[in-house]
């Protein structure tokens, strides 16, 4: 009887909420909408792992060139040939393979429907639009092949991603393993992944937290849209016969109806977002809509939990109302707002973290429910203070221009909906800072300063083995924006053409190159050097005595054309000096001059260019990048980068950066959404207000000041709570506490900026709702 009774009132409610004329359709659409974004987001979120694991499967099943990989098959007619020819194009990575085919029975990589030949390629659609477009001229230079189609959707792991295959023959002499090998199908095994470190994990789960947390708030905020309007309708409801308690059920149906359109504006909205999604690329990072399906188990949580969180959310706000067939008893002076239980909430999350403090990366993995539960507490707290904290602080405000007098009596009628419309950009904000926080203290165990002396160069030229020193060098010298190369080949010698018991380095270079790897003595072509105190080289003295015939080991290049090349130790050798190369190596062994290189050891040098550059050249870095591709089409150029951070954690990062934007969006669309419905409750009230005789201007400024007062309280709560966050997300990692200002100022300052532009973007419907033509009623 209970739950037939339950039953029969949320239908009333809901018909109610689709059946009271224009208002009741306005206000179910404003309580839609307001859901439905938040729907969306959290659609969009349960999709990310099916996008990761879609993202995976593409890499996965296109997969050729592995590192390690000892297997390569032997030549046949169903086999491949693949080379690596990665490049990069004004800090975007571009994936690049040659192929060629030995037989007519060679697999085909996915997306593609054929070889190309020599002189041909195949590349993605974005990649397409770059070189037909004009910000693609420097790249056009580089991939001079004639396009002959473009790489299908099963080929690619983005909309946005830069990819190639092109023809290319006389692959086999060049097979090593790593950069060039052999094939006889595409998805090789890529190994179990990388296991994350606990640190990287609770950043996730933090991220997960911070992200999802303002959704939450803005959702319950939005189920309450339309409450003096409301308060009306239920008063009428006890005039007819209804109790208390029916009453509130009712109240709950209306809400119940706006919820469960606003689950269908969601699925709308998140279905235009995943459409919009394949044609946008967020910080490097792109998706085809198809990898954006949601996990069924979670979205039949979200259209459970939606619906039931508005009738609950509805019950909870109405447990301290008393409505009476004359009215609702809310426009007399409410109780005062409890402190104790609302601090209960965040010391109840610090107690939950403590036990993790100073835990750091050693201890095993943290406690991945107290994380969470710690997190939410403390977040939630915000929710519970940010109440309290409005109605304390206006209530003690005094007296001012009419404007202010306006906005403090309004805040101090209902502080209550004042501190709902702002809480979700306080979780925002708090939960930034602290995730901004986590990331400064733990940025020093994921970035790693270069190895590279990058005063001294700021690219390198790694050369295949058949492409000229002097050439290369000489090309590159000639290259605008490049001041100064230095070109060095190595190959290996050692004192038996195979298994050799001792071995050393070889370097080739013009005297010039030669200064900026080792101290020389004089110097002129043909003069040979041995470098003997330089790091792990101990052999040089050995194989070093003039006369001796040691083998300079072609093998070391990859050639397999060649075989082991003797060479005779000159008897006018010379000593230098150890000095570290540009990448801050020690290059011990023998030092040679072209001139006493034996010819036929030439190829077994592989060759390395080091750059200095110019930075002041427009697009600098791809004028070199093309001199490198007209080398040799698998010469490659990159640059050389202070500081190098960790994969994992720079995709978490972005992952935040990427997420961040997208709550940034709701809080801003639902702020307006939020201050549309107050401004709309409020036509009469201004009408009237305009009718004797109040500026409009005076209006507008008391808007602004009920917007900006309680997002100052709620700012300064949002830092105190953030940085409190922070600091013991630190010591939980074991990091030194520091506090990250200028996160802190950008946090607060772009949650003060989207308040902002929401009111801005407020008062054209404002001055439009001051017209007297508002007092009318129907």
């Amino acid at each position: 009887m209970r739950v037939r009774q339950w039953s029969r009132d949320l239908a009333m409610g809901a018909r109610f909420a689709f059946t009271g004329g224009r208002e009741g359709w306005m206000r179910a659409v404003l309580t839609a909408v307001g859901v439905g974004l938040g729907v969306a987001l959290l659609l969009m979120t349960t999709a990310i792992p099916s996008a990761l694991q879609a993202r995976s499967d593409r890499e996965t099943a296109r997969t050729d060139i592995t590192y390690g990989n000892t297997h390569i098959p032997k030549a046949s007619d169903r086999t491949l040939l693949v080379a690596r020819v990665d490049d990069e194009y004004r800090d975007k990575a571009i994936r690049g393979r040659e192929l060629e085919a030995e037989g007519p029975r060679a697999p085909l990589p996915p997306g593609v429907r054929k070889l190309p030949k020599p002189g041909e390629m195949v590349v993605s659609p974005a990649l397409a639009d770059l070189l037909k477009s004009g910000n693609g001229k420097l790249l056009r230079e580089r991939l001079p092949y004639r396009v002959i189609g473009t790489i299908g959707e099963p080929g690619l792991i983005g909309s946005a991603e830069l990819s190639f295959y092109s023809g290319a023959d006389d692959l086999a002499p060049r097979i090593n393993g790593s950069e060039v090998t052999r094939i006889d199908h595409f998805g090789q095994p890529l190994g179990p992944p990388d296991k994350l470190d606990p640190v990287l994990l609770l950043l996730i789960l933090v991220v997960f937290v911070v992200l999802l947390m303002p959704v939450g708030v803005f959702i319950a905020a939005a189920v309450r849209f339309g409450g003096e309007r409301r308060d009306r309708r239920l008063a009428a409801l006890r005039l007819v016969g209804s109790d208390s308690r029916m009453t509130r059920r009712i109240a709950a149906g209306e809400a119940l109806g706006g919820a469960v359109l606003g689950l269908v504006f969601g699925t709308v909205f998140f279905l235009l977002a995943r459409e919009v999604a394949g044609s946008v690329e967020v910080f490097g990072q792109s998706v085809f809509p198809s990898y954006l399906n949601p996990t069924p188990a979670l979205a039949a949580l979200i259209a459970v939990t939606v619906p039931g969180a508005a009738v609950l959310v509805t019950l909870f706000a109405l447990r301290g109302v008393v409505i009476e067939p004359l009215g609702v008893v809310r426009t007399a002076k409410p109780a005062r707002r409890r402190l104790w239980w609302r601090l209960l909430l965040p010391v109840g999350g610090l107690a939950m973290l403590y036990p993790m403090i100073g835990q750091g990366n050693t201890s095993g993995n943290f406690n991945q429910y107290l994380v969470i539960g710690g997190v939410l507490l403390l977040l939630v707290g915000v929710t519970a203070l940010l109440p309290w904290i409005v109605e304390t602080v206006v209530a003690r405000l005094g007296n001012g221009g009419v404007a202010w007098q306006l906005a403090v009596r309004r805040l101090q009628l209902s502080s209550g909906t004042a501190a709902r419309m702002v809480n979700g950009v306080a979780v925002a904000v708090a939960g930034a800072i602290a995730l901004q926080m986590l990331f400064a203290g733990v940025e020093g165990d994921y970035t790693k300063a270069s190895t590279h002396d990058v005063m001294r160069a700021q690219m390198e030229v790694r050369l295949p083995y058949d492409v000229p020193l002097d050439r290369a060098r000489e090309q590159l010298a000639r290259t605008k924006g490049v001041q100064q190369v230095t070109a060095v080949g190595s190959s290996w010698t050692g004192d038996k053409k195979k298994d050799a018991d001792l071995s050393t380095a070889l370097t080739v270079g013009d005297c010039a190159s030669l200064r900026e790897v080792a101290k020389l003595p004089t110097c002129h072509d043909g003069d040979v050097f041995a470098v003997t105190d330089a790091e792990y080289d101990t052999d040089v003295r050995k194989l070093g005595k003039p006369g001796r015939t040691i083998y300079i080991d072609p093998s070391y290049s990859g050639s397999v054309a060649n075989r082991e090349i003797p060479w005779t130790v000159p008897r006018g050798i010379k000593e230098a000096g150890v000095r570290k190369d540009p990448t801050n190596s020690e290059r011990g062994g023998f030092l040679i001059t072209p001139g006493a290189l034996p010819a036929k050891a030439v190829p077994a040098v592989e060759g390395s260019a080091f750059l200095r550059i110019d930075e002041s050249v427009p697009d600098v870095y791809e004028i070199v990048r093309n001199t490198t591709a007209k080398l040799h089409p698998l010469a490659h150029a990159w640059t050389w980068a202070s500081a190098t951070r960790d994969t994992s954690y720079a995709s978490i990062r972005t992952g935040l950066s990427v997420g961040a934007t997208c709550v940034l969006f709701l809080i801003g669309a639902s702020l307006l959404v939020s201050q549309l419905e107050q401004l709309r409750e409020r036509k009469k009230l201004l009408s009237a207000l305009v009718a004797f005789g109040t500026r409009r201007r005076t209006l507008s400024l008391s808007v602004l000041w009920q917007t900006a007062i309680p997002i100052a309280l709620g700012l300064v709560l949002a830092s105190v709570v953030g940085l409190t966050l922070g600091i013991v997300l630190q010591r939980m990692t074991d990091v030194s506490v520091r506090v990250d200002w200028s996160s802190l100022l950008t946090m607060t300052g772009s949650g003060a900026g989207v308040v902002l532009l929401v009111t801005a973007l407020s008062l054209p419907p404002l001055l439009r709702l001051m017209r007297p033509d508002g007092l009318r009623a129907e």
